[in-house]
């Protein structure tokens, strides 16, 4: 694919989530919650969670059965946890926490993603924009917070800001 068709393609996606995002709202019941904040924008993210016991039985596994969001922000932010949401179901925390990893990576040009979750690929044009990359990982940094900590009433913002 041509470097036009790919920039025409991550710039229709992105803007097809964020005008309709399919996974906007919150979670019922609601297992994790996250606030997640990037200063340097305003942008803001209201994660949350639905676990479910592993169906093999082992209760150390939690699979991630519906994943919402809520916020206000530019297009890139809210697209990401769109196609975040989706990308989740069905995973376990540990899978969740791996693609943590592997997001980021990408943003710094160094993974992408197999086919599996090839949709997550078309964020690998924001890296071309290294002062979006923020608006990009904030869904997937307060994820990270919501899977790495135990649940709680009224969570506290975690920030991005100190992310490349």
């Amino acid at each position: 694919m041509s470097l036009d068709n790919l920039r025409d393609l991550y710039q229709q996606v992105i803007l097809e989530r964020y005008k309709k995002p399919r996974y906007k709202g919150k979670t019922d019941p609601i297992d994790r919650y996250q606030k997640g904040h990037n200063p340097s924008c305003g942008d803001t993210i209201e994660l949350t969670l639905h676990l479910e016991d592993d169906p093999q039985g082992d209760p150390s596994v939690k699979r991630i059965s519906d994943v919402k969001f809520e916020g206000e922000g530019c297009a890139i932010s809210m697209a990401s946890a769109d196609l975040m949401a989706e990308a989740l179901r069905g995973k376990t925390t540990d899978e969740a926490l791996e693609m943590v990893q592997k997001f980021q990576a990408m943003m710094r040009g160094e993974a992408e993603f197999p086919a599996d979750l090839r949709k997550l690929n078309v964020m690998q044009g924001v890296a071309q924009f290294p002062v979006r990359i923020k608006c990009a990982n904030l869904s997937w940094h307060t994820l990270k917070a919501a899977l790495e900590a135990a649940q709680s009433e009224q969570p506290e913002f975690v920030s991005n800001e100190a992310e490349g």
